[in-house]
């Protein structure tokens, strides 16, 4: 799972905050007890009690204490059990209160990262990656072929195959994927596909659109006081799992920020740190409007996926 530290930490904090909610809640539910029911006390009172007094016995040699011990407190905790039941509450009204009885809000069972760590980490990452709304209805569950036909429609389904693939095989090959075709064909709506199965695998996702991404990284580069943001910023660029830069082509670039964006494409291709980018544009118009260094690591690293057919967007609107 590739968390930042603050990241693991915010998950901790979460955990923390349940136990110290559910301890109150036990203690509150102790102190209604001790005012409701007579008794009750005094058999936690013996418990202290009668375990300080065998406790000695055993110190003293005395082989039987541990028995006796064992016995007493056996009996105190059924007397516990009906005076709770006699008054109408379950018999686990007082057992500790915890969100995730498998890890006993730890987040770990057996040094293992618990279910409900990994669901944690997952709505994270979902919140990271600019997607979340997105995700719910644009996936490989809501994809449909009914507006493709002809060749289209083989076209299509062998870029759905394709992206298939590389979200099934995320974990273990190192891929890059460059979209591009004509508008409307589906390129961000795949792209979609496997970000959500991506973050469902637990792989840190981050999505921009190129004019958003390209507007961040101007705003940011020539204010001192953002130069923590942009660091930050650039940190999250180069070490997510998967990044994606939608409608490459729609920003507006300078030289500076085209250097930001090879020196992105160009750190995230030596750590072998995994890039889709969707684009309407062809790719001779790439060529002629990116820098050649950038152009030349795109074709070297990227397996090419070209869309066309109708306007996807245009047909939904005339059914």
């Amino acid at each position: 799972m590739a968390l930042t530290v603050s990241q693991y930490n915010s998950i901790m904090r979460q955990y923390e905050e349940r136990q110290t909610r559910n301890r109150h809640l036990r203690e509150e539910r102790l102190r209604h007890i001790y005012n409701t029911i007579d008794g009750y006390q005094a058999i936690d009172e013996s418990v202290a009690s009668v375990s300080v007094t065998q406790g000695k016995k055993m110190l003293a040699g005395d082989s039987a204490a541990l028995g006796q011990l064992k016995e007493k407190l056996h009996a105190l905790s059924a007397d516990r059990i009906r005076l709770l039941v006699e008054n109408g509450y379950p018999e686990n009204f007082l057992q500790p209160v915890f969100d995730c009885p498998d890890c006993k809000d730890t987040g770990y069972v057996q040094g293992q990262k618990c279910h409900c760590f990994r669901q944690a980490e997952i709505a994270l990452l979902y919140e990271q990656s600019n997607l979340k709304q997105v995700l719910e209805k644009e996936n490989f569950n809501t994809l449909s072929y009914a507006f493709f036909e002809g060749d289209s429609l083989t076209s299509y389904r062998k870029a759905v195959e394709k992206c298939k693939n590389f979200a099934g095989n995320f974990k273990t090959s190192y891929q890059n994927l460059f979209f591009y075709g004509t508008v409307g064909t589906g390129k961000t709506f795949l792209t979609n596909c496997i970000a959500k199965e991506c973050i469902e695998q637990g792989c840190s996702v981050i999505y921009f659109s190129a004019a958003n991404l390209f507007d961040l990284l101007s705003r940011n580069a020539y204010n001192f006081k953002n130069q923590e943001e942009m660091s930050s910023l650039c940190g999250n660029l180069y070490s997510c799992d998967l990044l994606v830069i939608d409608d490459l082509g729609t920003e507006t670039a300078s030289a500076f920020t085209l250097s930001h964006f090879f020196t992105c494409l160009n750190e995230r291709l030596l750590r072998k740190k995994s890039i889709i980018i969707s684009t309407n544009l062809s790719l001779e118009d790439c060529r002629n409007r990116y820098q050649d260094r950038i152009f030349s690591r795109i074709t070297s690293n990227f397996e090419f996926c070209k869309l066309t057919g109708p306007d996807i967007r245009i047909s939904k609107r005339l059914v």
